[in-house]
């Protein structure tokens, strides 16, 4: 074989060595790379939106921890007006405190349960809590109506009865309104918009039932 050859094979060789190292070595790594930082990149969006990071999950590795600097996470804040008739009747005497008053209910998510993301290729796959109703609060603007029995009348008594029933019925209503799925289209809207603007399909699993929520 002549020497003009051999150089020729060694830089064949030479040449296709470097190109396996480039397809196999440097460009996984760079996609790797940039996929991981497309990763945090949706960590800071969501932060940014809902002062929270879930945590994120690139190829089975975690790319950022779940950081919960708030203990709750509230997507509706509801005020309703609410009125609840109390009575009670003695000896065929009936007395009755109308009451009426101003509720502000939140609905989102318990953030110490575990909020996370995983990115595999082209989709996004969400686990989360379901939504619940995290507080109903009195705004303190209520008035009271009393109508006295003939001989059963009002007191103070009744009144913190009534405030009691007033207060138990007003979480009734809140728990039975929209509050709770609205907090759940809500987030759900927010992280499906982050996410395809990263060029993501997204899933979401509820993590108490593990049911599929299509998007």
């Amino acid at each position: 074989m002549s020497n003009r050859k051999l150089i020729l094979i060694i830089i064949l060789l030479i040449t296709a060595s470097i190109a396996s190292y480039f397809v196999f070595v440097v460009v996984p790594t760079r996609l790797a790379q940039r996929t991981y930082d497309g990763a945090k990149q949706i960590g800071r969006d969501i932060s940014s939106l809902f002062s929270f990071t879930p945590e994120i999950t690139v190829n089975n590795t975690i790319v950022l921890q779940q950081q919960t600097p708030i203990l709750e996470l509230a997507t509706v804040s509801q005020k309703f007006q609410h009125q609840y008739d109390w009575t009670n009747t003695r000896l065929g005497s009936t007395k009755k405190i109308s009451i009426t008053g101003g509720f502000e209910a939140k609905a989102g998510f318990d953030l110490h349960k575990k909020f996370s993301i995983k990115i595999d290729e082209e989709k996004a796959t969400i686990y989360m809590p379901r939504p619940q109703l995290l507080s109903v609060t009195s705004l303190n603007n209520i008035t009271f109506r009393d109508e006295q029995g003939y001989w059963n009348w009002v007191n103070m008594d009744d009144r913190a009865k009534a405030m009691n029933a007033f207060n138990t019925d007003a979480k009734k209503y809140a728990s039975e309104a929209q509050f709770v799925k609205q907090a759940q289209d809500n987030m759900e809207k927010e992280l499906k918009k982050i996410l395809e603007s990263h060029g993501k399909t997204v899933e979401i699993k509820y993590e108490e039932a593990m049911r599929l929520t299509p998007m």
